[in-house]
């Protein structure tokens, strides 16, 4: 599970998918294990929720670079791009209305189309969280 966003800009709309990953570590008990993977160059975090193995990702690289993360955590942790849910904001949804959104295009996002370059695939399942436009 990869939150998307820029790295140390915390606090901002378009940070709102690292900002979801840190509460689901809070709710699985493993806020204290993020720790930094320069393999990645990501934060991470190990977790299992309901019998299944969750590696929880923080890219360390602004917006339009966080794929090169998710594609090295992928090839880490033996992943293909179906196995990836990536968590991001969505300018054209309502603040906090939210959407499940399985492969596709990366509909103008920076951070999805840096994904599916890096993963050479668009098969990742996206959890979009609407922030409106200003």
């Amino acid at each position: 599970v990869a939150g998307l966003g820029n790295y140390g800009l915390w606090g901002t709309r378009h940070n709102v998918g690292m900002e979801v990953l840190d509460q689901l570590a809070r709710q699985l008990a493993v806020a204290e294990g993020w720790r930094m993977d320069k393999r990645c160059c990501a934060d991470v975090a190990l977790a299992t929720a309901h019998g299944v193995e969750l590696v929880l990702l923080k890219p360390r690289r602004f917006m339009n670079l966080n794929g090169l993360s998710v594609a090295s955590a992928a090839e880490i942790y033996n992943l293909g791009p179906e196995d990836i849910y990536l968590v991001h904001d969505d300018l054209d949804k309502a603040l906090g209305k939210v959407a499940i959104k399985l492969g596709g295009s990366a509909r103008g996002h920076n951070g999805v189309q840096s994904c599916i370059s890096a993963l050479h695939s668009s098969e990742m399942t996206r959890l979009r969280i609407g922030i409106g436009r200003p």
